[in-house]
């Protein structure tokens, strides 16, 4: 197995900071596939704790429950607002807009302008660094679907009882030490078995002969190696994975991999003296005047992840990209910054007392419009090769949950051995998967 970071887990590792826990990005155990819980609960055993699920909506200096609570929405919208929202729901229902190719359109359908405005416009261009109508109006089919404030709203302001508000699990499993420890413990297993994790390596190139990896050149320690390849499996990015290739992908993959982005996301982690901040596992901060996208509680993610009574580990993360001065700016000021920002929230007042800001870059695949046909391309190519299997977010360009990602790799590894499982299908369905079953 080979690593381009210092340690395992990817964006699923967990820093460790002066006796410090934290979580790139808050990662979630929870699945509707039973062979993937089973690998969890093999790996971990009674490391895996189970957790309540907490998470709300900062808007405008109140936090909204989420999925919304019917009776805690019109108290914080107000009587007015929530008439607007009635008004503009219904223009939406009497003349939706066309072929919904956009997020924007999408959203604004089934909810209409003044909540796609105050619940979604925000802090989806915080995350994606675009205008909604420039993002493919996939992202809200898989991620949305009726799991959002419009639905709650809807049953609340138009009385109607038709169907049910969706819910979401409100438990999930989660490693004492982090989602870093599950993957140090796979790490130890396949050392164990006798093979081997080799972390500071980076591939620089995959040699081909047609449609077979031959060879794997490798960068460790400042000195390159060829490993001979019988079976690649690849969670690098794909784009990365595209140019590796040797000889050279044809032109029209290299063109489709060039035009496919990623979002960097940056966690600025701070201490915090004092306890019991706020109850939330984490907060989205749709405030548009404020920076910051989420803010993760970890120690109401695990007690262990803060080794010191009377502080707290929470997390501020920021989305941008190569160009964007938030990713360049200084670690000083990027803890200023966020120490500011969540003393505006009103969530906290106490002392912030140290910070560490980890940069964590292609954590999002960018679905803009007409993402769809570059993967496409880029798979249907990739599938001709006898031993070469993408896997994961990076590898596979899919805004995969972490169950979907370990899943991808138990396909790909059960293809080795003849099965013949379409691995690009996973996750490819409209079900929102975090949706609690009735």
């Amino acid at each position: 197995m080979l690593e381009r970071d210092t340690q395992v887990g990817g964006l699923a590792r967990t820093v460790v900071y002066k006796g410090y826990r934290f979580d790139i990005g808050g990662h979630r155990f929870f699945t509707r596939y039973d062979r993937v819980m089973a690998l969890w609960q093999e790996t971990l055993g009674p490391e895996l704790l189970l957790r309540p699920r907490l998470s709300r909506i900062f808007y405008r200096g109140r936090m909204f429950s989420y999925p919304l609570e019917p009776r805690n929405a019109l108290r914080n919208l107000g009587p007015i607002e929530a008439a607007r929202c009635v008004a503009s729901f219904g223009r939406a229902r009497l003349r939706p807009r066309g072929q919904e190719r956009s997020f924007e359109e999408w959203v604004s359908n089934r909810f209409g302008d003044r909540l796609f405005e105050i619940f979604f416009k925000a802090y989806t261009e915080k995350v994606w660094g675009m205008p909604c109508d420039q993002i493919s109006a996939d992202w809200a089919a898989q991620r949305i679907k009726n799991l959002s404030l419009g639905g709650a709203l809807r049953q609340a302001l138009l009385k109607d009882r038709s169907g049910s508000v969706t819910s979401l699990v409100e438990r999930f499993h989660y490693p004492r030490l982090g989602p870093g420890q599950m993957y140090e413990r796979l790490a130890a297993r396949i050392e164990e078995h006798g093979g081997q994790v080799w972390t500071g390596t980076s591939v620089v190139a995959l040699h081909r002969e047609g449609f077979h990896i031959t060879a794997v050149e490798i960068e460790r320690g400042g000195q390159r190696q060829r490993l001979p390849a019988e079976q690649v499996l690849s969670s690098i990015p794909l784009t990365h994975l595209v140019r590796a290739l040797s000889p050279a992908a044809p032109p029209e993959v290299l063109e489709a991999a060039a035009r496919l982005r990623f979002r960097h996301m940056m966690s600025v982690n701070l201490i915090v003296r004092g306890t019991q901040l706020f109850p939330d596992n984490w907060v989205y901060v749709h405030s548009p005047e404020l920076k910051v996208g989420r803010i993760q509680n970890y120690g109401n993610w695990s007690p262990e992840m803060v080794p010191t009574a009377g502080h707290s580990a929470l997390g501020l993360e920021y989305f941008t990209q190569d160009g964007d001065p938030l990713w360049s700016m200084p670690d000083a000021e990027l803890i200023a910054l966020a120490t500011r920002e969540l003393a505006a929230t009103g969530l906290c007042s106490a002392e912030v007392i140290d910070g560490l800001v980890v940069r964590a870059p292609r954590a999002y695949p960018i679905y803009d419009q007409g993402y769809e046909e570059r993967v496409e391309v880029i798979s249907r190519y990739l599938r001709q090769f006898d031993n070469l299997a993408a896997m994961g977010r990076y590898g596979m360009f899919k805004y995969n949950n972490s169950d979907h990602s370990i899943l991808t790799a138990m396909l790909s590894v059960e293809n080795i051995d003849g099965a013949q499982h379409d691995v690009w299908a996973v996750n490819a369905d409209e079900s929102y998967h975090e949706e609690k079953p009735q």
